[in-house]
C-alpha cells in the first residue's frame, strides 16, 4: 500500500451515512491508499450480524440488543425515513440503478484490506459482543483510532 492513509469515524448507524463512509473507504483503498475505519456507538449496528446469536448478557444488554438495528438489512435513514418506506424505496432504487448494496461495499472493504474497527468500550456500554459481530474485524479502543489519525492524511467522522 502507499504512503496515504484515510481514517474514518463511523459514528452513525443511518443506511445513507454508512454508505457514504464505505464507498469513501472503498474508494480511498482503491487508489492505494491504506484505510481504517472505526465503528463506535451506533455505527457498530453496521457490524451486527443478521441473525441473532445466543450470548449471555444482562437484562439491560439484551434490551440494547433488542432495540438497536441487527446488520445492514435493517438500517434506516439519516432523512426521509417515513417509518420504514423510505429504506426500502433507496434499495429498490440502488438496485434498478446497479449500485453496490451496503453488504457488498462491506465485502469490497475487507477484499481491498479496510481496517474494520469495532470500538470496545462502546461495545461494553451497549452489551455488544465479539460473537454478534461480522468476521474480519479489529477490536481496539480509541487509542489506536488516534493512533491510525495520526498517521492519515484524511481523517473523516461519518
Amino acid at each position: 500500500m502507499g504512503d496515504k492513509k484515510t481514517t474514518l469515524v463511523v459514528f452513525s448507524g443511518d443506511l445513507d451515512k454508512a454508505l457514504a463512509g464505505f464507498i469513501i473507504a472503498t474508494g480511498s483503498a482503491a487508489m492505494g491508499n491504506q484505510v481504517a475505519m472505526f465503528f463506535t456507538f451506533w455505527g457498530l449496528n453496521i457490524l451486527r450480524k443478521k441473525q441473532a446469536v445466543p450470548v449471555k448478557k444482562s437484562w439491560m444488554d439484551k434490551m440494547f440488543g433488542w432495540m438497536l438495528p441487527r446488520g445492514p438489512q435493517k438500517l434506516g435513514l439519516s432523512k426521509l425515513h417515513f417509518g420504514g418506506l423510505g429504506p426500502i424505496m433507496m434499495r429498490a432504487t440502488m438496485k434498478k440503478k446497479n449500485v453496490a448494496t451496503l453488504d457488498e461495499l462491506i465485502q469490497l472493504a475487507q477484499e481491498l484490506d479496510v481496517k474494520l474497527i469495532a470500538c470496545t468500550m462502546s461495545m461494553e456500554v451497549l452489551g455488544i459482543q465479539k460473537e454478534e459481530l461480522i468476521d474480519g474485524l479489529e477490536y481496539a479502543g480509541v487509542a489506536t483510532y488516534i493512533s491510525e489519525a495520526n498517521a492519515g492524511n484524511i481523517n473523516l467522522f461519518v
